[in-house]
């Protein structure tokens, strides 16, 4: 069976990215750290995180009165996720026009397009082989 991809909401992101910097957390923790960011109570919160666990996006672990809460995924898994998604929604899965409009929409320096040029040449090296 196939993995389901990995989609997260602007509200998951935005909790996830925090716990990647805090792990392991209490959803108290993230709350105060987020309060300015978002203003949203400890029981949205709480309520988000829960939702995220149910969605296999974070652990949790009981110990006395206090949950500990852990990233189930990595950020290079996420990263994934929102990109394979855009890719198939926004470009109906063709991968030529979503570079192209990456390529044309801001300043890519000299650096950035001979790291692609290396990435692009290894892959021909591995479709090779």
């Amino acid at each position: 069976m196939a993995k389901r991809p990995i989609e997260l909401t602007e509200a998951e992101w935005t909790i996830i990215k925090a716990i990647w910097t805090e792990e392991p957390c209490t959803a108290p923790a993230i709350q105060e750290k987020l309060q300015q960011q978002t203003q949203w109570s400890y029981s949205t919160v709480r309520t988000i995180m829960d939702r995220m666990v149910v969605k296999g996006l974070l652990t949790s672990e009981k110990t006395g009165k206090v949950t500990l809460f852990r990233s189930a995924i990595t950020q290079e898994q996420a990263q994934r996720g929102e990109l394979l998604y855009a890719l198939k929604n926004a470009f109906n899965g063709a991968l030529t026009p979503m570079v192209q409009c990456l390529l044309n929409a801001g300043n890519i320096s000299a650096k950035d397009l001979a790291e692609l040029e290396a990435l692009i040449e290894e892959k021909k090296k591995e479709t090779k082989k």
